[in-house]
């Protein structure tokens, strides 16, 4: 049922930003006096619609998205009534033109900045400042250790242990469980995740006395932290080391007590969240820019994904592969996560929505460009305006690009339908 729900949010969710950046045309059209005369959601048949004024507004049977007509947006327009020629869009100056275009976009970046907002403001968030000063409550514990150190071929991250075949780690010994919170080793009392490692590292091979709090009350308890060849601490905090870089140097032997800790949440509230809104905004358009130049070099393993291959997990996915990834979320209860998978999204549309392609918002916005700085041009050079760019001849190239993107965007949708993604367990 959380699952069903959050896939339907998620799918209403992505119907509303799309809404709205329809209004973001319309509202701006109007704003500079140009007529709009239709504002309809969904395509298709019409099934309910009303009229207010000048514009119809109105629901079709197909609810993939919104549309808004306005008057004129192509000087080839053949229905332009003669008494509205003056209010068409063709006729306002191209920086007008080009505000009314990009609403569309820059709604979807305003909204995916009132989420992350939202979220940094009221949300409790993981606080990593917080882990390292307050005690460290118990996440998960491990049921055994391995003593030596080394990479797993297959995953590219470090072997685990092995239950049975390796030695119970000390976490184990002492029936630690989630939601245990470490205060002291022997009676020395600790705050912070890396005060505690430190101790545990320094210890190894000796007995200690652990204290914890659980349920409310104090436990103590003695356990040998056993010994096992780990990776130096300078060296896993090295930015520019990756695992695969790990040599015999880069190792010592160290206590491990086998936890790994909860990261303490906190809302940032809504003055500080401004700032950190503002940041994870630049970092989702640097991401989304990264995502746009790798999409040619992922279609094959999209096309191995339908086939019957592995799907990668960073392949692109249609809008019915993120309402599921949201329906997963939800079910799950990581309901920041899914408000951050939905920013992002409408980061990714505004983007994609402002290439200099038609028949994207960038491509009207590049030809209503063009066509001024030739005009600018003919006259510095004293020839005649040879006028506004001819859609027709557009066509033909136009046909391509939604050729291309109806092809790509089909592959998406039977790959997350075939062999979509799933979150990790």
């Amino acid at each position: 049922m959380t699952y069903a729900m959050g896939v339907v949010l998620f799918a209403l969710g992505i119907l509303l930003s799309l809404v709205l950046h329809e209004a973001g045309h319309m509202g701006t059209a109007r704003m500079f006096g140009m007529k709009v005369t239709r504002f309809f959601v969904g395509f298709g048949p019409t099934l309910w619609s009303f009229r207010r004024r000048e514009t119809e507004y109105g629901i079709k049977a197909i609810p993939a998205g919104a549309f808004v007509k306005i008057v004129g947006m192509t000087r080839q327009a053949d229905d332009v009534d003669p008494a509205d020629e003056p209010r068409a869009m063709w006729r306002y100056p191209v920086w007008k033109r080009t505000i009314v275009m990009s609403a569309g976009s820059m709604t979807h970046f305003a909204l995916g900045a009132l989420i992350l907002w939202g979220l940094f403001a009221f949300v409790p968030l993981p606080d990593v400042a917080k882990l390292q000063s307050e005690p460290v409550q118990v996440g998960s514990t491990s049921p055994c250790v391995q003593t030596s150190w080394s990479v797993d071929p297959a995953t590219k991250t470090e072997r685990q242990c092995r239950p049975g075949a390796d030695p119970a780690s000390a976490a184990a010994q002492l029936g630690l469980r989630r939601g245990d919170v470490i205060t002291a080793i022997d009676g020395r009392a600790l705050r912070g995740w890396d005060t505690m490692t430190a101790a545990v590292r320094a210890a190894g091979g000796r007995q200690v006395e652990v204290s914890f709090l659980r349920d409310g009350q104090h436990r103590t308890a003695a356990v040998t932290l056993p010994l096992a060849e780990r990776v130096r601490l300078d060296v896993v905090r090295d930015p520019n080391r990756s695992i695969e870089d790990i040599t015999p140097a880069d190792l010592e032997q160290v206590g491990v007590l086998g936890v790994t800790p909860i990261v303490p949440t906190s809302a940032a509230g809504p003055v500080v969240a401004l700032g950190r809104a503002a940041d994870q905004t630049g970092l989702m358009f640097t991401n989304t820019l990264h995502s746009l130049q790798r999409v040619p070099e992922k279609i094959p393993a999209l096309w191995a994904a339908v086939t019957g291959g592995e799907r990668d997990p960073e392949t692109p996915i249609s809008m019915l592969g993120a309402s599921r990834i949201g329906g997963e979320l939800s079910d799950r209860g990581e309901w920041p996560t899914f408000f951050l998978l939905l920013a992002a999204l409408n980061f990714f549309i505004g983007v994609f929505n402002l290439l200099p392609l038609l028949p994207a918002d960038g491509g009207h916005i590049a030809i209503s460009w063009f066509e001024w700085a030739r005009s600018l041009l003919y006259r510095r050079l004293g020839r005649p305006d040879p006028g506004r760019v001819d859609y027709v001849k557009l066509m033909p190239l136009t046909y391509v690009v939604i050729l291309i993107f109806a092809g790509f965007t089909l592959l998406t949708l039977l790959a997350d339908i075939i062999n979509p993604i799933t979150l990790p367990d």
